[in-house]
């Protein structure tokens, strides 16, 4: 929210099953996933509750819940049925399903009881079509077959079809074009967000519509992507973009500029270049280190939202 401001535009705020836990803390009896659903609920009240003052909008979003984490999403589920009664808006704004791992109709199948749910109190289904590689949060698909990693443009027009269905749906789609979870070395990921834009003009024939854009994509996996490629990818109809691994790197590394910068301040509670006897209480309370990684990721985020069009887009 803090680079949101910066630069003048919107901001997306995700939880995870894992960081759901976290929040809640990990020595929290998680039985039912009660942990993670109460984490993850916690931490979307504490954005509410702050959001107005940075004066910027905010998309509440939880990231890849696989089958076997579906207990979690129904937490969630009734969480914003309870907020939207009292409300009349949900507690979150977008929940993504991450069902590439089963087959085509089953995962669409189940995608489309979310959705008919998630229609009735204005919630967004985000969901996947192929497989993003490597491995985040508890999701490892680093050793998927390589031809998972390209989804084909029959799969999103099945998805689509199926999805509009729904009375008052709305969803975007997380397809495969070589994604990868994480920073590898060049020549490691081969991204073909073309794709993207086969599939868009697939669809544009299939519809008989007008619009050249028919389907909203998720580009997955975009941590260490090429601004050449994220600008391609966007002209396909990306609106949204995950740099989970770019943004961890970014909140550590300016927590190991603190740490080496202030390294003689650090190694006891009194004591230091300026006296034997002078205190480091203002150099090892954890605020500082803190601040410093919160500072880093933020400069990072202001910096994606270049590369995607997002600065001063705010009336």
């Amino acid at each position: 929210m803090e680079a949101a401001a910066k630069y003048g535009g919107p901001i997306m705020v995700t939880f995870s099953k894992g960081g759901g836990q976290f929040i809640a803390g990990k020595a929290a009896d998680n039985t039912d996933d009660k942990a993670s659903i109460a984490g993850a609920i916690a931490g979307a009240l504490h954005v509410r509750q702050v959001a107005e003052l940075y004066g910027v909008p905010v998309i509440l979003h939880t990231d890849h819940c696989q089958k076997a984490w579906l207990p979690w999403m129904d937490g969630l589920v009734a969480a914003n049925q309870e907020y939207f009664e009292k409300n009349g808006e949900p507690l979150f704004s977008s929940h993504m399903l991450d069902l590439s791992e089963e087959p085509l109709e089953e995962n669409i199948a189940i995608c489309k009881e979310y959705m008919e749910k998630f229609a009735k109190m204005n919630v967004l289904l985000e969901f996947e079509l192929g497989v993003t590689g490597g491995e985040e949060d508890g999701v490892d698909n680093t050793d998927v077959d390589s031809s998972r990693l390209y989804t084909q443009p029959e799969e999103v027009m099945y998805a689509y079809e199926q999805l509009s269905q729904v009375e008052g749906a709305a969803f975007t789609c997380a397809a495969s074009f070589g994604n990868v979870h994480g920073v590898y070395a060049p020549g490691n990921v081969d991204l073909q967000p073309v794709i993207l834009h086969n599939t868009q003009a697939y669809m544009k024939e299939k519809l008989g519509c007008d619009e050249d854009k028919p389907m909203f994509f998720v580009f997955h996996g975009g941590s260490g992507s090429s601004v050449e490629d994220i600008k391609y990818a966007i002209e396909a109809g990306v609106i949204k973009m995950n740099i989970d691994t770019d943004t961890q790197w970014a909140y550590w590394d300016g927590v190991r500029a603190y740490e080496a910068e202030n390294r003689e301040y650090l190694q006891g509670q009194i004591g230091n270049p300026d006296g034997d006897d002078k205190p480091n209480k203002k150099y090892y309370d954890p605020r500082m280190m803190l601040r410093a990684g919160e500072e880093s990721m933020a400069d990072r985020l202001c910096k994606a939202a270049e590369d995607l069009n997002c600065v001063n887009v705010l009336n």
